[in-house]
């Protein structure tokens, strides 16, 4: 017999070799119907794995994301099947789940694909389904897996060569065999619905030097409905996407001259970008927060030092050498290491600290091509960076203001709904890190006691830490409900030891500060991405470039129209006015795609009595008002939906 922590927490006693849909099975019929894969001591099995120890077992549903991680990566596999039987002599490389759906990135051997071919591959994926075929894992010795692609895939016999002896497995359904890790369906059947959603270039393991592949995308669902809902989603988002909204409001722009992944802020988009960080930089100032500015390259030894160049110098843009003096500098990837040597530059205190240095600093990291997109994945972004430097005594005060602060700045602009997550350090892989254990688990321990003394809903994953320190992410739904990682704050023991970093302490002895390091945006290009489409481009009256277009019925009106301008801009508002020769009708229709959140029509009547007939965005007419009840009337909006920040320092 075996003891097995159920999801519960109760144990029960089972027989050895018990299967984890078993062991659904006796704990109800109907978790048994929808168990989709499992973990036992943190290791992600099928749910037809024997159980030969004692553990603790986590049942996978649809509703769970380990749940349908398993479920899209399943599909990766009845995809690559269905591809390799409509297009022989294809090669097969990599197949994993993402966040919504899945892809496979195949070499098609000089043949392409186009969507006129997506209906045959899904009519394939949905017959090979309807098999109900069980996924089988079987472990394989490195020779025997060399020899089954030998001469047949070069991509797998890549992979396997970098893999050790004794951890290699295949997976095997239906005819169709391929190397895996697990992670699967009981079968093929559980897939009812499936949707091929598109295909793009990508290069081999993102090596612009590698073969270019065909990466073909999909999602697929336990019911056609899920996938009904799911497509009626995604034309929405297609509404919302940023880059269509950012071209209509004219934002921002990219050009190939230029480069790729690097933005050009319009000057509508230099002017929110600017009120963004006006509002931050007020309430920074509140909390104590000290503006400074660093440069845009830095000395390579500044990198190595902190740790950025061994981790990420490989994949970051490589150094630019001097002329004459033979040293190396790199394009700024971090502002971290510049603010240690900002609090390096002068002797401190206990009784100075905490000090907080703030900067919106602008940071270049080389994303491949393939990867870049829209705001959401750029090669130059500007971070809302601060460090604060404090002593262990005040790490939990600190690390609570600065949650205080990324709360008012989520309400603030709309973002109600997200989770926080604590993010780890994945135990299996500890040399992608730097520091102690001992420092480690001080700075694991203050940010889950932070998150439970402020009350947060909040989840713990392992493997998404930062390579110097964990950190507390907020994790925010959007309209659309999808899931975006809003505003981060890290707690870091190991930075001040690198970089020595001292301050004198009541006792007279020198002694080693605690660094946060928090971004409320995360980066103002990916944050503007993601409001706009929260928004669906109607961003908050606050924020918005100009907050009413007046529009002149006809040219005579146009003097009334400037004076009503000047009045608007006289009690900070921002008005823009449409004189153009057009009809009225033409000027609404435009104003709305444009998303005034105001509209004022000025013709005779309004000029005579100095009035306004004012319309909402969305066509809500609200009527005739006098100039000043309708500056009133924005006035009391703004300020109901921003309020002032404020914290005991």
């Amino acid at each position: 017999m075996i003891k097995i922590t159920l999801p519960d927490g109760s144990v029960k006693e089972y027989k050895k070799g018990i299967t984890p849909a078993e062991v659904a099975q006796s704990i109800s019929e109907g978790l048994a119907r929808n168990v989709i894969s499992a973990s036992y001591n943190g290791k992600t099995i099928e749910t037809v794995t024997p159980l030969e120890t004692d553990g603790s077992l986590v049942l996978y549903t649809w509703d769970s994301p380990e749940g349908k991680k398993a479920f899209w990566h399943s599909s990766a596999h009845i995809l690559a099947q269905a591809l390799e039987e409509l297009y022989p002599n294809i090669k097969l490389t990599i197949g994993p789940a993402i966040a919504n759906g899945f892809y496979y990135d195949v070499d098609f051997n000089g043949n392409t694909i186009t969507d006129k071919d997506f209906p045959a591959i899904e009519a394939k994926m949905l017959e090979i389904a309807r098999g109900k075929y069980e996924f089988k894992m079987r472990p394989v010795s490195k020779a025997e897996a060399l020899s089954y692609y030998k001469g047949k895939n070069e991509y797998k016999t890549e992979l396997i060569e970098a893999l050790e002896d004794g951890s290699i497995t295949f997976c095997d359904h239906s005819t169709f065999t391929d190397l895996c890790r697990g992670g699967h369906l009981p079968n093929t059947g559980f897939v009812k619905a499936v949707k091929i959603l598109s295909v793009a270039g990508a290069y081999w393991r993102g090596n612009e030097n590698n073969p270019q592949l065909t990466r073909v995308y999909g999602i697929s669902f336990p019911k056609q409905k899920d996938l009904t809902e799911y497509l009626t989603l995604l034309e929405e988002a297609k509404k919302r996407d940023h880059r269509k909204l950012g071209k209509e409001l004219e934002l921002f722009t990219f050009s190939n001259k230029v480069g790729q992944g690097l933005p050009l802020w319009l000057p509508k988009g230099a002017a929110l970008r600017e009120r963004l960080e006006a509002f931050l930089r007020k309430a920074q100032k509140q909390a104590g927060y000290e503006q400074v500015v660093t440069p845009h390259i830095g000395h390579k030894n500044l990198y190595v030092t902190s740790g950025h160049w061994e981790k990420y110098g490989k994949d970051s843009f490589q150094p630019i050498a001097t002329p004459n003096e033979g040293e190396e500098y790199l394009l700024k990837p971090m502002n971290c290491p510049h603010h240690c040597e900002i609090y390096n530059s002068h002797p401190w205190s206990y009784k100075d600290l905490p000090k907080r240095f703030a900067e919106f600093g602008t940071v270049y990291r080389y994303e491949q091509s393939g990867e870049l997109h829209g705001l959401t994945r750029v090669r130059c972004f500007t971070q809302d960076d601060a460090h604060i430097f404090c002593t262990p005594e005040q790490l939990d005060a600190e690390f609570k203001h600065v949650i205080d602060l990324v709360l008012y700045v989520f309400g603030s602009l709309g973002f109600d709904n997200f989770t926080a997550q604590v993010s780890l350090r994945d135990p299996e892989n500890l040399s992608k890190y730097i520091g102690t254990d001992e420092n480690w688990a001080k700075a694991e321990n203050a940010i889950i006691n932070a998150a439970k003394e402020k009350n947060l809903t909040y989840v713990i994953e392992t493997g998404e830490a930062a390579f110097y320190g964990p950190k507390l992410d907020f994790m925010v739904k959007d309209a659309l409900g999808r899931s975006w990682q809003l505003g981060t704050i890290q707690v870091d023991y190991n930075l001040p030891e690198r970089f020595d970093l001292w301050y004198k302490g009541a006792d007279n002895e020198l002694h080693r500060p605690v660094m946060i390091h928090r971004a409320p945006f995360g980066s103002m290009e990916r944050f503007v991405a993601i409001l706009l489409e929260h928004t669906a481009g109607n961003l908050p009256l606050w924020l918005v470039p100009e907050q009413v277009n007046i529009l002149c019925i006809s040219e005579k009106y146009e003097g009334y129209a400037h004076k009503v301008a000047n009045l608007l801009q006289e009690a900070d508002l921002r008005p823009h006015v449409d004189n153009r020769n057009e009809t009225i009708g033409k000027k609404i229709r435009e104003a709305e795609t444009q998303k005034f959140p105001y509209m004022v029509i000025v013709g005779e009547e309004e000029e005579k009595n100095g009035t306004l007939s004012v319309r909402r965005h969305g066509g809500e007419d609200l009527g005739s008002m006098k100039i000043a009840d309708f500056i009133t009337l924005i006035q009391e909006e703004i300020n109901k939906n921003v309020r002032p920040f404020s914290i005991e320092v």
